[in-house]
């Protein structure tokens, strides 16, 4: 009986593979590391793109969270830094960047101390502790905020970038148009907007359907019934006094004609998300049934139009009253060019509302992480033990910011590093001095209105911070075996 007293006890299926200790510790590291050069290059003004293929095609961007998202990567510590990334991009909506190559340098910093013995936990404790020092304080809100959601971009090939515009309202691509709509209006000044969920067409007749019928008579009265149906239904809009009619759903040529002869405009199959801008800043209440219409129900804004951009025409609100809403018309060459266009102007987007929500804002091009840098490193001359090189390291990692946008931008990146390292070590107050990026060499990135929201570094640091703690917590990885998946990903 006493063979099986030391018989193993087997809890995991059969092939499952695990790793601990230091050398798993260290794996994590870099396998972290390979992600962050990755998106590393791509940080900054002069960051670079990747050209990334999937299997929905070709994707050229420099936008990191874009970057990670198409990487598809499998490793289970690495993807911590995806989902950090992700995090940092629905909370504020830039900095995703930053975020990775920060988390990366801190796990580099800590790599040294796994190796010659540290325990994880004092490393641990010790980035907390470089993290609660450079917290910037809470920011208040600035007025209303800015809805994102009233703010439109739309793509349209052809052109140059010099041809984008953006304009002053609620605007939208021309949706398919029936028979009827050269009749119509295609400029209304001071209109009354009526926006439907509702579909306003004859449908065709169903196949194979069956109607019983005691008299041959019955079938007209069945037919002038849909017919009066659809009459009374359009004789209902036109009585409300609206002059535009924008619907969700198809609006027929018998409806085009009907409005056409009235002069009011109409659209079919219009996107929802468009519908909802255009009730937000017209005031229109979208509607599911003709029934019972009142004024109430109308919108309104200042001016209609139907307009050519490119090759397309463009339905226009302008001047609403409600709520303040713009739409920006991208122009370009190849639609790969236009989606990126599209992601950068959405960060640039993020960015200008966090700006103008909050009433702190701090210098950008690395100014921020070098002025952290030099606090934390004179802090840390305050601290025994082996939290004082935990500090330093910290502090050495934040000028990984600085460095890459140097290196992105084709300068000496030892050279810049010194040069800031003396502006920030002599000056008596806050130092806002930068990475030129356009000019090379530094500057004083407040002067030159380089500007990043105090929010988006305070939420950047934090996450990196912790997501590094994260990984250096993990001594141990259990891998069960999955025979389905086969292919991709970053292993």
């Amino acid at each position: 009986m006493s063979h099986l007293l030391h018989a193993p006890i087997i809890l995991l299926k059969e092939g499952a593979d695990t790793s601990q200790g230091r050398g798993q510790i260290i794996s994590n590291i870099n396998a972290c590391q390979v992600v962050v050069d990755i998106v590393r290059s791509t940080l900054g003004p002069r960051g670079m793109d990747k050209l990334i293929e999937t299997e929905s095609g070709a994707t050229i961007t420099n936008d990191g969270a874009t970057v990670l998202n198409l990487l598809q990567v499998k490793h289970p510590a690495a993807a911590l830094l995806v989902d950090v990334a992700q995090s940092q991009d629905l909370e504020v909506g830039d900095g995703t960047t930053s975020v990775v190559v920060l988390a990366g340098e801190l796990l580099q910093e800590a790599k040294a101390f796994v190796e010659d013995g540290m325990a994880t936990q004092v490393i641990i404790k010790g980035l907390r502790a470089g993290r609660d020092l450079m917290v910037v304080e809470a920011v208040t809100l600035l007025g209303p905020s800015l809805d994102i959601s009233m703010v439109g971009l739309k793509k349209e090939a052809g052109g140059s970038y010099g041809d984008s515009r953006v304009v002053r309202g609620v605007a939208f691509k021309k949706t398919f148009s029936y028979a009827g709509f050269e009749q119509q209006p295609k400029k209304l000044i001071n209109p009354k907007i009526l926006l439907l969920n509702l579909e306003l067409e004859l449908k065709a007749e169903k196949e194979n359907a069956e109607v019983r019928l005691d008299n041959p008579d019955d079938y007209q009265s069945i037919v002038d019934a849909e017919w009066d149906l659809i009459y009374e239904k359009l004789q209902t809009i036109a009585d409300s006094g609206a002059t535009v009619v924008f619907s969700k759903l198809p609006i027929g040529d018998l409806a085009t004609q009907f409005f056409a002869d009235r002069n009011i405009f109409c659209a079919g199959r219009v996107e929802d998300a468009d519908l909802q801008r255009a009730a937000k800043a017209t005031g229109a209440k979208v509607q599911s049934t003709v029934s019972g219409l009142t004024p109430d129900v109308l919108g309104s804004c200042g001016l209609f139009e139907e307009a050519q951009v490119g090759s397309e025409r463009y339905n226009i609100l302008s001047e609403c009253p409600e709520a303040e809403s713009a739409t920006i018309l991208l122009r370009g060459g190849a639609p790969q060019f236009l989606d990126e266009a599209e992601r950068s102007l959405h960060d640039a987007i993020m960015i200008v509302r966090r700006a103008l929500r909050s009433h702190a804002v701090v210098g950008g091009g690395g100014a921020i992480e070098m002025e952290l840098s030099r606090y934390i490193r004179e802090h840390s001359k305050t601290v025994a033990g082996k939290q004082q090189l935990v500090l330093k390291s910290f502090a050495r990692a934040l000028e990984a910011i600085p460095r890459a946008l140097t290196r992105n931008a084709g300068f000496d990146a030892t050279d810049v590093l010194n040069q800031l390292r003396q502006k920030h070590a002599t000056s008596s107050e806050v130092c806002w001095i930068g990475v030129d990026c356009i000019n090379g060499g530094v500057a004083d990135s407040m002067a030159a209105h380089v500007w990043e929201p105090a929010i988006v570094k305070q939420h950047a640091l934090a996450a990196a911070t912790e997501a590094a703690c994260l990984i250096l917590s993990i001594d141990e990885t259990i891998t069960q075996p999955n025979p389905q998946d086969k292919k991709g990903g970053i292993q």
